[in-house]
């Protein structure tokens, strides 16, 4: 079991940040150091932003021994290939096999907009990128882990209805079957990385919570997905984080400002925005 005090988490691309010489956009990207393993969550939305931040942050990326891909939504994938070309060599991706589907966000007016992979597999491929493509979890050590495809388990919990999947010529409701997440059994309990959840916090973090064999969650940072949920799933949501009893939560990207505030007035202390440029060098 991991140690907390020899973790880090660095959040080089966020939506928010300080200034301070970072750039920020709609995205995510957390770098993850722990068990002798660097290991990059998602690449933001556009080329270059991750690659600029590293060097602003003094993060070497050639040091990044895998990339795990959340899901396959443009905002978590568009720096993959100027991420993989700073590298410099070969580096194996973690990611579901519907990563590739044709995701589709919709839009007033019944328009589609394509939102997935803005990259074709060759590409990648070509830059360094060495596929791993499952729905089973990713055990990258014996302690740190990919979630692979979530259990839904919760009733309070839904997939955004304006995520779509353009099948042949019909538009039909996007499962997130690729949504996926991080996780790290440490001696505190589990830290749990998120990239969306958009198949639910709750349901995220119950299904780390079985496959690690822990009952105790230290840490939950990331996206939430509560930007666009109704008020309802996100008050269950904060009693479900109650019941685990997650010591702290850091939220980014999709949980929006409005949700974030409801989460530091009812966690206080227990709760930080994770926004770009945070360094976390656990313990808390």
């Amino acid at each position: 079991m991991l140690k907390a005090d020899t973790i880090r988490l660095t959040t080089l691309l966020e939506n928010t940040g300080p200034g301070r010489g970072l750039l920020c956009e709609h995205g995510l990207s957390i770098l993850v150091e722990a068990g002798g393993k660097s290991i990059l969550v998602d690449t933001g939305a556009t080329p270059y932003t991750v690659v600029h931040n590293a060097t602003a942050l003094g993060v070497s990326l050639s040091s990044v021994d895998a990339i795990v891909l959340s899901h396959g939504h443009y905002d978590h994938t568009g720096g993959l290939e100027a991420v993989l070309a700073a590298m410099h060599k070969q580096t194996e991706v973690i990611a579901h096999p519907a990563i590739w589907e044709a995701k589709g966000g919709a839009r007033p007016q019944g328009r589609v907009e394509y939102v997935g992979i803005p990259f074709c597999r060759d590409e990648l491929e070509r830059v360094g990128a060495r596929f791993n493509l499952t729905s089973e979890p990713t055990w990258i050590t014996e302690d740190i882990a990919t979630t692979g495809e979530e259990e839904l388990t919760t009733d309070f919990e839904t997939i955004d209805k304006k995520l779509v999947l353009k099948k042949g010529e019909d538009i039909v409701p996007d499962p997130m079957l690729d949504d996926q997440s991080l996780f790290l059994k440490t001696d505190r309990g589990l830290v749990v990385v998120l990239g969306c959840a958009h198949r639910g916090m709750i349901n995220v973090i119950r299904h780390c919570m079985k496959l690690s064999g822990m009952d105790k969650v230290y840490m939950v940072v990331g996206g939430t997905h509560l930007g666009p949920a109704s008020s309802e799933q996100v008050a269950k949501s904060i009693a479900a984080l109650r019941e685990i009893g997650v010591e702290y939560i850091g939220v980014s990207h999709c949980t929006g400002l409005p949700r974030a505030g409801i989460l530091a007035q009812e966690f206080g202390k227990q709760f930080f925005y994770n926004n770009c440029g945070t360094v976390l060098n656990l313990p808390l």
